[in-house]
């Protein structure tokens, strides 16, 4: 007899995990969590294990780091230093993205900011910043306003280059459709340039993330010891390594999470970019 049973439906969904699967076999399946929290077990049980054999003036073990950790919660030291970390990095982060996009859209799009702007911005991205923090402490002082000014410094490079790199890259073809539909110079940026450019411009505030995080950590190490850094300053100089890793833990966690928010705003803001990711992959 003939086998009448109608197939089974397949959702876009189960194609593409069957495409993943032909593709990379058994490891393709697995859920990123999955992978992501085994490697992390892993690379906490090897710490463990040879961390306890380490004399703790040079390095700490993660249990150890927790039990510190769970102290400085309870009398809510840690909190009290994020926050102290955290104004600033926010808003010299977003500073810079106020200004790092549109410079880098106005470099990106035309050829006189190309050449006028563009060697400064090159040559800001490779000087070492770092050196001239004692500087900024002679304009700004050695309060909120100093650490905003050195990570909006270190931060807006990385924006601005991306951005720049994402304008320049815009067909040609685009923007003479543009112009032969009579658009003008602002709805040609605003509806071609700057939708072609945003996978670029989420690249750089991704970047900026970790350069914010080294900035106001440095920020803190040569202006009040304040903050995060100021914990991880003092705790290294009494030798206090458990102590010193809960803030540079906190640190990374930060960076992770906030890694993670600009991915999801790039999700929000440019749709079509996750799906072309997915079908790469």
């Amino acid at each position: 007899m003939l086998d009448t049973t109608a197939p089974a439906k397949t959702t876009p969904a189960m194609q593409s995990r069957a495409k993943r699967v032909r593709r990379g076999g058994f490891a393709a399946s697995v859920p990123r969590a999955a992978i992501s929290t085994f490697s992390l077990i892993c690379v906490l049980a090897i710490w463990e294990f040879f961390g306890r054999n380490v004399n703790p003036i040079f390095a700490s073990h993660p249990s150890a780091i927790f039990k510190e950790g769970i102290a400085m919660v309870i009398d809510g030291e840690i909190f009290h230093a994020l926050l102290q970390s955290l104004q600033p990095l926010a808003t010299g982060y977003f500073l810079a993205a106020a200004v790092g996009i549109p410079l880098g859209l106005l470099i990106g799009r035309y050829r006189w900011a190309e050449a006028g702007l563009g060697v400064y911005i090159t040559a800001g991205y490779a000087t070492p910043l770092v050196a001239l923090i004692p500087l900024f402490i002679l304009w700004f002082g050695l309060g909120f306003a100093v650490k905003v000014a050195i990570v909006s410094v270190l931060a807006v490079f990385p924006i601005a280059i991306n951005t720049w790199a994402g304008a320049k890259g815009v067909p040609r073809t685009l923007i003479e459709l543009g112009r032969t539909f009579v658009g003008s110079e602002f709805q040609i940026m605003t509806k071609i340039v700057i939708p072609s450019t945003l996978p670029y411009i989420m690249v750089g505030l991704k970047l900026a993330v970790g350069r914010s995080i080294i900035a106001i950590v440095v920020a803190e190490f040569f202006t009040l010891l304040t903050g995060l850094g100021g914990i991880i300053l003092k705790a290294g100089d009494s030798f206090d390594t458990a102590r010193m890793f809960v803030p540079v833990m906190v640190l990374m966690t930060l960076g992770i999470t906030l890694t993670w928010l600009v991915g999801w705003l790039e999700h929000k803001v440019a749709p079509w970019q996750r799906e072309l990711s997915d079908q790469e992959h």
